[in-house]
């Protein structure tokens, strides 16, 4: 097994993200202490790929990282379950929904006039074109 099984996941690159945009402002050692990780190198094991995030570590890593628990919580499920298990598991729950997502479904259902509107081909090249895509 290579050492760094998860480096490639999306919750390695993320936490790797984070940890540099928060940089200006906590430590990478403030981070680990605040996620509540009794070795504080376990953030860099997150970073590098080495080890995944335990489940019950999502809340605390979170409130640590500043981002949604939702979010982290999407990406962990990829890490530990894999892709195809991931998607068994928000199909049955649903998907964890981000703050920044229910306020993109707000405006909708505010611009919308609550009326429950379909996603339309014209809605879909609208949302894609504001992400340039």
């Amino acid at each position: 097994m290579p050492k760094k099984p998860y480096s490639n996941t999306r919750l390695a690159k993320y936490i790797e993200k984070r940890v540099l945009e928060l940089k200006p402002r906590k430590s990478q050692i403030e981070i680990a202490v605040e996620a509540g990780f009794v070795s504080v190198n376990m953030l860099s094991m997150l970073k590098n790929g080495s080890s995944k995030l335990p489940l019950d570590r999502v809340p605390s890593l979170a409130r640590a990282l500043e981002c949604d628990p939702a979010y982290l919580l999407r990406l962990t499920l990829e890490q530990i379950e894999g892709d195809t298990a991931a998607h068994a598991l928000v199909e049955i729950m649903g998907t964890p929904v981000t703050g920044n997502e229910l306020g993109w479904l707000q405006e909708i259902r505010d611009a919308s006039d609550h009326s429950d509107p379909r996603m339309t081909s014209r809605g879909r090249a609208a949302i894609r074109a504001i992400f340039g895509r």
